[in-house]
């Protein structure tokens, strides 16, 4: 048995990936999802746009409502895990406080990762236009810029974006995801 197989056929993990928006968090998330598929066993991908459509799309985006994204989230996942189903979250989770939720919530599977990319790179990616319409005054409470992001004090892994291909960060994370267990 390969020790991805291994794994999970042991425990299971909710892996939470943790940054800023256009850091690479769902992209990595999807890549890792392929990577143990392809070694026959199944993650489910949580992501914060994903979410905001449907279960979690009566909340906005202040403190109090953050909180609330993330514990249901965490809530979620835990479901999932207890179901013998692994998940990979992909979720800004700007303050510790919320970190802690997450980590509370998922108990002894819980990885957390930090997708550290400079902001500056992050607005210069931004994908869905937001860091323009903040800078524009059309968003407030945006992460980062006019909302705070507490960096992980103690992540258990931390992926720098910023020179690697999206695929070379999606193996050096599956690499230690493998290792971290023991496998």
């Amino acid at each position: 048995m390969n020790s991805a197989l291994k794994i999970f056929s042991d425990s299971v993990f909710s892996i939470w990936l943790i940054g800023l928006s256009g850091a690479g968090k769902t992209t990595l998330a999807h890549l890792i999802s392929k990577k143990f598929e392809e070694n026959s066993s199944k993650l489910v991908v949580l992501d914060g746009d994903m979410l905001r459509t449907g279960i979690n799309k009566d909340l906005g985006f202040s403190l109090h409502d953050r909180k609330e994204n993330i514990r249901r989230v965490a809530e979620i996942s835990r479901l999932f895990n207890l179901n013998g189903i692994s998940t990979i979250n992909a979720f800004i989770c700007p303050t510790h406080e919320l970190q802690e939720i997450a980590r509370d919530l998922s108990g002894k599977g819980y990885v957390e990762v930090f997708v550290d990319t400079p902001i500056e790179e992050c607005e210069l990616r931004d994908p869905k236009g937001l860091y323009k319409k903040c800078r524009n005054g059309e968003i407030s409470e945006f992460t980062g810029v006019s909302s705070p992001f507490e960096k992980p004090v103690n992540p258990d892994f931390v992926m720098n974006t910023l020179n690697e291909t999206p695929q070379y960060s999606a193996e050096k994370l599956f690499t230690f995801l493998t290792t971290k267990t023991g496998y």
